[in-house]
C-alpha cells in the first residue's frame, strides 16, 4: 500500500476511502497547510517520503518537478461536474491496477477512463 500526502484539492471523502483501502494518508489541510504555495506542498510530501495526490495540473510540470527526484506525483484530473463519489470510484479503480513501481518517482496522471504515466530513467 502506499502514502499519500493529499492536496487540499482533494476531497476529504477520498482521503477516507484510501485509507479504508488500506493506504497511508496525511492530508495537508491537518498539517496548517492550506492554502500553502504548491512548492511547500511538495516539499512537505517529500519530507514525508510520500506520493503527492493533487487535482492541482501545475504539478505535472517537469522543470518545477522533475522526474525521479521526487517520491511520486499522482494527479487526479477529471471535470469539475463529476460527482466526487464518481471520481473516488474512478480512482480506486486505477489505483488497483497500478504497481507502486507506478507510482513511485513517477507522474501518474488519472483521468476519466485513462492513466497516463510519465516515468523517470
Amino acid at each position: 500500500m502506499a502514502k499519500f500526502v493529499i492536496d487540499e484539492d482533494i476531497a476529504r471523502s477520498t482521503g477516507i476511502l484510501l485509507a479504508d483501502a488500506g493506504h497511508e494518508i496525511i492530508d495537508i489541510r491537518d498539517q496548517g497547510l492550506r492554502g500553502a504555495e504548491d512548492e511547500r506542498i511538495f516539499r512537505f510530501a517529500q519530507s514525508k517520503k510520500a506520493i503527492l495526490l493533487s487535482g492541482d495540473v501545475g504539478f505535472g510540470n517537469l522543470r518545477k518537478f522533475p522526474l525521479g527526484r521526487h517520491h511520486g506525483i499522482l494527479i487526479v484530473h477529471f471535470p469539475n461536474e463529476l460527482p466526487v463519489q464518481e471520481i473516488n470510484r474512478q480512482l480506486i479503480q486505477a489505483l488497483n491496477q497500478l504497481k507502486d513501481t507506478d507510482l513511485s518517482k513517477n507522474l501518474t496522471i488519472i483521468e476519466p477512463g485513462k492513466i497516463r504515466i510519465r516515468r523517470h530513467k
